[in-house]
């Protein structure tokens, strides 16, 4: 049974950490687990390739997880410059024609919307677009992830 209130403000710093550490550790334990079993199900394709069939233990989840995410290092992720370029395009396309129905609603003349046709000509070029590996570098400098703790 869990102590009252009354009773906990009766015990000493050191007492409350001896009733409080096992929760502390079981919360602990249930993020650990939890985040396996996260990390199964967003690998389980690659689980059954490799052992099908198998009820895998937490350890070889992980082993697997990290076999997996060196093999990913290993492959080149290149995206062909072309198909940047359409998304591009096709991107910006779509935010053009969204700002001229936003305008079409809200401005009374057409006028508008021809300047903002002759400002946002179609583009060129891909404009200092993040490839993968600057995507890594952006995420880096917009801070660390942040961990739960419970203290």
């Amino acid at each position: 049974m869990a102590p009252t209130s009354m009773v906990m403000d009766s015990l000493s710093p050191k007492e409350k950490n001896k009733l409080r550490k096992p929760l502390v550790e079981k919360m602990r334990r249930d993020r650990i687990n939890s985040s396996i079993e996260q990390l199964k199900l967003l690998l389980e394709k690659e689980f059954h390739k490799q052992q099908p069939n198998v009820k895998l233990e937490k350890a070889d989840i992980l082993e697997m997880a990290v076999s997996y995410l060196q093999q990913q290092k290993n492959q080149p992720q290149s995206i062909p410059v072309d198909r940047l370029q359409q998304d591009y395009n096709q991107g910006y396309s779509w935010c053009v024609k969204e700002a001229l129905q936003f305008l079409g609603h809200y401005a009374k003349s057409g006028e508008t919307q021809k300047q903002l046709l002759n400002h946002l000509k179609v583009p060129q070029n891909i404009p200092a677009f993040p490839y993968p590996c600057d995507q890594k570098k952006a995420n880096l400098a917009s801070g660390p992830v942040k961990i739960w703790r419970p203290w």
